[in-house]
């Protein structure tokens, strides 16, 4: 079994590192996040900090919701580059915060760049949903968890 990092531990308070290459370390932290994706089956995305990882990658994967995407993304290196004016708010909940929810407010559409497992750049809109999840998991890369972001009611 892969341990989740769970808060209040001091690893999910830091910044990710940047991946300069895609090595057989980096595609075992991705194997590691594709079976924690699979095996929960209320997990939409995990961060490779959640699973004792400080490096810059994240698997989402909302198609077992029936909300529209992208199917299952691994980004590397992900960075938000337009945020919509517009926001949705959603109850979020984390593997490494279990058993809490809270309601957070975020843009409803972004557009984001990222490497993808070829090694290729990569652009990507993504819209309600699945640009919430793909927030909170970019989140996690600089150490920011869902709670730090709760919306007052």
């Amino acid at each position: 079994m892969i341990e989740i990092v769970k808060f209040p531990d001091k690893l999910l308070k830091k910044q990710s590192v940047r991946i300069e290459s895609i090595d057989s370390s980096v595609l075992s932290v991705i194997d590691k996040l594709t079976f924690v994706l699979d095996f929960y089956n209320h997990c939409v995305g995990i961060a490779a900090v959640q699973i004792g990882h400080l490096v810059r990658i994240v698997a989402v994967d909302v198609s077992k919701t029936k909300n529209k995407n992208h199917g299952r993304l691994i980004m590397i290196n992900p960075v938000i580059l337009e945020k919509s004016s517009d926001e949705i708010v959603t109850k979020e909940g984390c593997l490494s915060v279990p058993d809490y929810l809270g309601y957070v407010a975020r843009p409803k559409k972004i557009t984001l760049e990222y490497i993808d497992l070829n090694g290729k750049k990569q652009i990507l809109e993504a819209k309600r949903f699945e640009a919430v999840v793909i927030q909170h998991e970019i989140d996690h890369l600089d150490g920011v968890l869902f709670l730090d972001k709760i919306a007052s009611s």
